[in-house]
Parts: C-alpha cells; sequence; structure tokens
C-alpha cells in the first residue's frame, strides 16, 4: 500500500493525496493554521479511515451471516490531548444499522468482531484512545 502527498504550495496548507489504488482526496488546515479551511483536516481524515474501515467490516460480516443489511452508518465522537502530540484519547462509535428482522446480537458481535479483529484502524487507535460502541438497529420498510 502506498499513497503520494503534495502541498498545494505556499499560499496555504491545502494537500493532495494520490492513492496506490489510484484514488485522489483533499485536506487542509484551519485558517489559524495558515489553511484556507477548503477540506477536511488530517485527522478528521484518520477518524473518517477508521469510520469506513468499521463499517466495512460491520456489513460484510452481517451480509456473510445471511442477514438483511440495507443500511449502515457509523458516527465518530473524538476527544484529542490537549498537548503535542494531539492524539486521539477517547472515541465513541454510534452504529446506525438499518434491515430487515436484524437480531441485535448479531449487529453487536459484527461491532465486536470489527474491533476486536479485523478493523485495522481501529485496533492502532485503540493504543492511545479508549474506544467505546454503541448500536442502534432500524428496522426496514
Amino acid at each position: 500500500m502506498e499513497c503520494t502527498v503534495d502541498w498545494g504550495g505556499p499560499s496555504g496548507m491545502l494537500f493532495t493525496a494520490s492513492t496506490g489504488s489510484g484514488h485522489v482526496t483533499v485536506m487542509d488546515g484551519a485558517v489559524d493554521g495558515g489553511g484556507h479551511d477548503l477540506a477536511p483536516r488530517p485527522m478528521e481524515m484518520v477518524l473518517v479511515g477508521t469510520g469506513g474501515c468499521t463499517a466495512y467490516d460491520v456489513v460484510l460480516i452481517l451480509k456473510r451471516g445471511r442477514h438483511v443489511v440495507t443500511g449502515c452508518s457509523v458516527k465518530l465522537d473524538a476527544e484529542r490531548a490537549d498537548t503535542d502530540p494531539k492524539v486521539f484519547t477517547k472515541i465513541h462509535f454510534t452504529f446506525t444499522v438499518t434491515g430487515r428482522n436484524l437480531p441485535r446480537e448479531a449487529v453487536e458481535r459484527a461491532v465486536a468482531l470489527s474491533h476486536e479483529k479485523y478493523c485495522s484502524a481501529s485496533a492502532m487507535l485503540e493504543k492511545t484512545a479508549e474506544l467505546t460502541f454503541s448500536v442502534d438497529i432500524v428496522e426496514a420498510p
């Protein structure tokens, strides 16, 4: 796996990332940090990646269990250290999983398996942050 991150130049803090899989994304800083607030902050991208990693796992685990999943979202609420390096110290994951006749036990098991076994991103973040989880299940029409 690889990526390249290029700075946009001396008039700000915009960075363009090109991934080894051929995709592009951008990051920027806050105005008070020399940025122009044009894109997510790099640490927000860490949260985005973690949310994507775990949501992917949860959907895949439920589908492999032959459950009817029609939606999945995860909201991450994070706290950071006050001093540098400002690592994440607490992250709460709120999963909202939509489907038909989804057993709570199956959804909670999928969330647990993601964080205990499969999600590389949360495995790294748990080195500095306390990770907590909650699950909401919505019955699909």
